[in-house]
């Protein structure tokens, strides 16, 4: 199981987000996303959706002005 990876780069937000809940809903539980960006305020929209659909955000860095965020859709429970 790889990890899948949107370039979101020079998109605003809260595109960067949307484009990632969309993949993380056709992925299988536990499977890990990647998202580079550029705009920080979707920093903060990514910990929104980690919290409100209880995907993990399992790291994240930022260098020079590139986010680069890596989420594990969440487990699911039966």
């Amino acid at each position: 199981m790889g990890e899948r990876f949107i370039d979101a780069q020079y998109q605003k937000s809260p595109l960067p987000v949307l484009r990632a809940a969309r993949a993380l809903r056709l992925m299988g539980p536990g499977e890990k996303l990647r998202v580079l960006m550029t705009d920080p305020a979707s920093v903060a929209d990514f910990r929104d959706l980690c919290a409100q659909a209880g995907h993990a955000l399992i790291a994240s860095s930022e260098t020079k002005g590139v986010f680069s965020l890596s989420l594990k859709r969440k487990e699911e429970t039966p």
